[in-house]
């Protein structure tokens, strides 16, 4: 039998998990999405795991060279990890506007025959022919690759069920409402388990968007694709939206909840936090701080930038603000200085250690389903600002679903706005009862990865289903 130490980064007893021995000559090939940090890093997380799971099975993990430096820059991985880098699909010589939907597009129209082509060589570097494939749910193709190569394919969504459940009925919701931006106000009664959602919570891809266009045909050909895979999992938990799970295990072959990749990390005595914020977070009070992040790929505007300035300033609440060095500039002239006391504003913080330190009182984000997912396992109240792809709904999701957060009014920051829901979390009665729902889910995740929980179980599944022949 092969024992697995499943160690969350909480302070959880250790677990061992028996598995049955799996067979030797197996061969995953993981295919990581490169131009969205938030997809990689998440399957980098549970592909450790897997590999710790199942130490005779060999995991050639494909991703860019940029994107693997980062991910493998400063971690360990087990031995039967294989790092193989692969184009990002830009043309030599062309120059980039900067747009990250312009370096995701050419990343996918390149994508399928680059990964082929550095999975042929994988095969011959390893001496094994690929026996499943383990892919962001983005790559489409895959499921005709594993076809082809008699292998099976798993497929990781790395967004919730909400925003599957949206892409799996595409054709459904645009024969329903359409695609003209009148009946943005309207739910999705019509679809169960999304009767709380509005039209205008979609991604822009599913409701109106030219489906020839080359992202929104890759997600549609994925809405496609995927009730094709072996099995699809996210990062979540069965009680978080057990209607959405019920929905989609009737549309795919298999579909698992497995909770927070994040909690999967690696236990260590060191965090990285370069900038001291921790040690600042311990001179406050319990419940005051706001932690302020936008994600990897874009902020607010600068004029919004400016706004959450002034509110903080305004409201007088301690602070610790991520923001990107480049957006620095756009903070008002002397906010620094002033604020000095109040808070600080970093290029990179420790955001799961912030968010689980007794001082944070609230985290104001774009609602990443991985921010949302690691506010909701620290028991941390929310206010949004959506700035794309599922970010409206798990807005949508925090505010009226799980009522553990609100979203800014109009989704835009103003001085004025950001102060009235600041006082509203921090101070008013609404936000207790918001930290007290927010509780009960860090509950009910705690509950769902023991060894009773559903999580637990729905990892030896995935684990079978990618090491099986």
């Amino acid at each position: 039998m092969t024992l697995f130490a499943f160690s969350p980064s909480y302070s959880f007893t250790r677990i061992m998990i028996k598995f049955s021995e799996p067979i030797r000559d197996s061969h995953v090939a993981v295919l990581a999405f490169f131009p969205v940090g938030a997809h990689a890093g998440p399957l980098l997380a549970v592909t450790r795991r897997l590999a710790a799971a199942a130490p005779s099975t060999i995991f050639s993990f494909f991703n860019t060279a940029r994107s693997n430096a980062s991910l493998f820059s400063d971690a360990e991985h087990p031995e039967n990890i294989r790092v193989h880098d692969v184009a990002d699909g830009v043309p030599e010589g062309t120059m980039l506007t900067g747009s990250p939907l312009e370096m995701l597009e050419l990343f996918l129209e390149a994508a399928p025959r680059n990964f082929r082509r550095e999975m042929a060589a994988a095969e011959t570097e390893v001496g094994k022919k690929v026996t499943s494939m383990l892919t962001d749910a983005f790559f489409w193709f895959a499921a005709d690759m594993a076809a082809e190569m008699k292998a099976t394919w798993v497929a990781f969504w790395a967004g919730g069920a909400n925003s599957l459940c949206a892409h799996l009925y595409t054709d459904l919701i645009r024969e329903t409402i359409g695609v003209k931006d009148v009946r943005m106000e309207e739910t999705l009664g019509f679809i169960p388990g999304m009767e709380n959602y509005r039209v205008k919570d979609i991604p822009e891809e599913v409701i109106y968007e030219d489906l020839d266009s080359v992202f929104p045909k890759a997600l549609y050909q994925m809405s496609l694709a995927l009730p094709r895979a072996s099995a699809v999992f996210i990062s979540s938990f069965e009680e978080l939206e057990p209607t959405l799970t019920h929905n989609l295990r009737s549309k795919l072959k298999r579909f698992l909840n497995i909770a927070p990749l994040t909690l999967f990390s690696s236990t260590s005595t060191l965090v990285r936090d370069p900038h001291g914020c921790l040690a600042w977070m311990g001179k406050r009070s319990p419940a005051s701080v706001a932690y302020i992040s936008f994600g990897t790929v874009m902020e607010p505007p600068p004029v919004e930038l400016v706004a959450i300035a002034q509110g903080l300033e305004s409201s007088k609440v301690p602070f610790v603000w991520s923001l990107k060095e480049k957006n620095m500039v756009h903070l008002p002239k002397g906010f620094l200085d002033r604020t000095r006391e109040q808070g600080i504003v970093v290029p990179w913080a420790p955001q799961v250690e912030l968010l689980k330190h007794e001082a944070t009182g609230v985290n104001v984000t774009h609602c990443g389903w991985n921010s949302v997912l690691e506010s909701v396992s620290a028991g941390v109240p929310m206010i949004g600002r959506p700035i794309l792809a599922d970010n409206r709904l798990n807005g949508r999701a925090v505010e009226v679903v799980w009522k553990v957060g609100m979203m800014m009014d109009n989704g835009v920051f103003t001085k004025e706005g950001f102060e009235k829901c600041l006082h509203q979390v921090l101070v008013h009665d609404d936000g207790k009862s918001m930290r007290a729902n927010a509780k009960k889910l860090k509950e009910k995740l705690h509950e769902d990865v023991s060894t009773k929980g559903s999580s637990f179980e729905n990892f030896k599944v995935l684990l079978d289903e990618i090491v099986k022949v």
